[in-house]
């Protein structure tokens, strides 16, 4: 068998490597090289289903719950299995009622809690979450690994036209560019910020909740610590706005002022392609099979959904109009 994989984002790469793992031969057509145009580069990396219930699906949570697992069985000894740590101002702690009462497989901590989970945050907060169970990885890391991992086993990755006939089946990743071509496919903007400094340091990502722009700060190690990220309902693509940049900054500090001296290293914005439910669909559509609309949720459930698209791939079945991930 073989197949063509449109797109080399996380949900490319995770389609290769399970279409791979059955026997696939397979090639990925990417005209953009080193992920200079995919959402996942500009990721938080957070494999954290209990968390996305806050504001997901109950889906998500389901299958995103062996999230951590597939990224270890794909990339052994590149998933960080720390938590995550939950936290709010003392003016915002409905916030945290707020957001326990939505989510579960998590223990209230308090400032003693806190100070041992993350010492640099010590007397700084009285109460949060913590959730044990949740993971997190470095999205860069693992997008160029498994690129690697692919092509050592044989994967070819292309940037020019191909073919398709020469192929049984074709998956589609192409995330944000199929905006306009596929019904109800929108884009929702993220931007993200990354600084430096060697202040502080921090074990987990940690989720500041505030009514308004509740953010996540997710370490990368060596003083490098990666904010996000605004939800912003359009597909405009261009670099981060001023707004952002500003709200981005502040709750950085909020969450800790040591950010305030840190090394703004790098600013970027991506698209993410959603449905209307904002969960991800894969579907049969003649020979190709089409998986889309990760939304915010691209490493969480990239994995579930890359198994789905390669059931479709060798099942063989006749054209399906639609297939949610549920």
């Amino acid at each position: 068998m073989r197949v063509l994989v449109k797109g080399a984002g996380v949900a490319g790469l995770a389609v290769t490597h399970e279409l791979r793992a059955r026997g696939a031969e397979v090639t990925v057509l990417d005209p953009h090289a080193n992920f200079e145009r995919a959402a996942s580069w500009f990721a938080g990396g957070m494999l954290a289903p209990w968390c996305e219930r806050e504001s997901a699906d109950e889906a998500v949570l389901r299958l995103g719950t062996e999230a951590a697992d597939r990224w270890d069985a794909m990339l052994p000894g590149h998933v960080a299995r720390n938590g995550t740590l939950v936290v709010a101002p003392a003016r915002d702690h409905g916030e945290l009622k707020r957001f326990a009462g939505r989510t579960s497989s998590y223990r209230w901590v308090d400032e003693e809690d806190i100070a041992s989970l993350e010492p640099a945050l010590a007397g700084r907060y009285r109460q949060g979450l913590f959730f044990p169970e949740e993971a997190h990885l470095n999205p860069r890391q693992a997008l160029q690994l498994l690129k690697e991992k692919l092509t050592a086993q044989g994967v070819v990755f292309s940037g020019g036209d191909m073919e398709e006939d020469e192929f049984s089946d074709i998956v589609d990743c192409t995330g944000a560019a199929r905006i306009g071509q596929l019904d109800d496919l929108r884009g929702v903007r993220g931007e993200m910020l990354y600084l430096r400094t060697d202040e502080i340091e921090l074990s987990r990502p940690v989720r500041l909740l505030h009514p308004r722009i509740p953010v996540y700060v997710v370490p990368r190690g060596d003083g490098l610590f990666m904010v996000g990220a605004t939800m912003i309902e359009t597909d405009f693509g261009g670099p981060i706005t001023a707004r952002a940049l500003m709200e981005l900054l502040n709750a950085a500090y909020t969450l800790h002022p040591a950010f305030a001296d840190a090394a703004l290293v790098e600013t970027g914005a991506g698209i993410r392609p959603a449905f209307p439910d904002n969960l991800p669909r894969v579907a049969r559509e003649g020979n190709a099979v089409v998986l889309n609309g990760l939304y915010r949720h691209g490493f969480l459930l990239a994995p579930a959904m890359a198994a789905k698209a390669a059931d479709l791939v060798f099942s063989g079945r006749t054209k399906q109009r639609s297939s949610q991930c549920v």
